[in-house]
C-alpha cells in the first residue's frame, strides 16, 4: 500500500508512520501525499489513486515560502483524474529546527458519497407537485404544512421550541384559519406532544398579543 523513498530525508522520513497510519483508516478513500518543499518532489505517497509515484514533481514552486505561513489548509476541493470530486487538507510538515521541509496532503475522494446523495436524493425529491384538490379539505394535513413551514423560517425542531416559540406558532396556524376545525387544538396538540389545554392557553397568548401590538 505505501511507497516510500529509499534515501528519504530524515526531517520528512519521521512522518512516513504517520502518513501511512491515515491512509490505513481511510483506505480506500483517501491518497496521502507527503510532498519535500525543498526539491518539490513526491517523496512518499500511499493509495495512489492519483497515478502519481514517488519523485514525481510536486509543482509546489521552487520558493517554500510559496506557501505562506499557515501550518494547516483546508479542507479545500479539488478535482479527481476522473472528474470526481476530491475533499482534502494540507499541513506543514517542518524538521527539528523548525524549517518548512515539506507537505502532508490527504486528498478523500467524495465519488462513493456523492453517488448515495445522488442514490437518497432519487428517492426522496418530489417529481410532481401535491395535487391540491385531494388535500384541499383536509385540514389535518394544512396543519402539517402550517407547522413545518413555521419550523422551516425559524430553522427549529419541536423539541427545541420554547414557549415563545410555541405561541409564534400557534399565532401563525390562527392567521391561515387553521383552528377553525372542532378537532384542529387536538391535533396541533397531538403533534407538540402536550395536553389541549395547552395548546388552548397558548392560542390564547397569541389572541391576546395580536391585540395588543400596534
Amino acid at each position: 500500500m505505501s511507497r516510500t523513498l529509499p534515501k528519504a530525508p530524515g526531517s520528512l522520513a519521521v512522518h512516513f508512520p504517520t502518513a501511512a497510519a491515515i491512509a490505513a483508516l481511510l483506505a480506500p478513500q483517501a491518497e496521502v501525499v507527503v510532498h519535500d518543499l525543498r526539491s518539490d518532489r513526491v517523496a512518499g505517497i500511499w493509495n495512489a489513486f492519483s497515478k502519481r509515484k514517488i519523485g514525481d514533481p510536486s509543482h509546489l514552486g521552487d520558493d517554500p515560502e510559496l506557501i505562506g505561513e499557515r501550518d494547516v489548509y483546508g479542507p479545500y476541493e479539488k478535482a479527481a483524474p476522473d472528474g470526481g470530486r476530491l475533499k482534502s487538507v494540507s499541513a506543514i510538515l517542518k524538521d527539528e529546527a523548525g524549517r518548512r521541509v515539506g507537505l502532508l496532503c490527504i486528498n478523500f475522494d467524495l465519488a462513493m458519497f456523492d453517488k448515495a446523495m445522488a442514490l437518497i436524493g432519487a428517492f426522496t425529491e418530489s417529481q410532481q407537485p401535491r395535487p391540491e384538490p385531494i388535500f384541499a379539505q383536509d385540514w389535518r394535513e394544512q396543519i402539517n404544512l402550517g407547522i413545518r413551514a413555521f419550523l422551516q423560517e425559524k430553522q427549529l425542531t419541536l423539541k427545541a421550541l420554547d414557549r415563545s416559540d410555541r405561541v409564534a406558532l400557534m399565532a401563525s396556524l390562527d392567521a391561515q384559519n387553521l383552528f377553525a376545525t372542532r378537532n384542529a387544538a387536538l391535533h396541533v396538540a397531538d403533534a407538540l406532544g402536550v395536553s389541549r389545554a395547552t395548546i388552548y392557553n397558548l392560542l390564547g397568548d397569541a389572541r391576546r398579543l395580536k391585540e395588543t401590538t400596534p
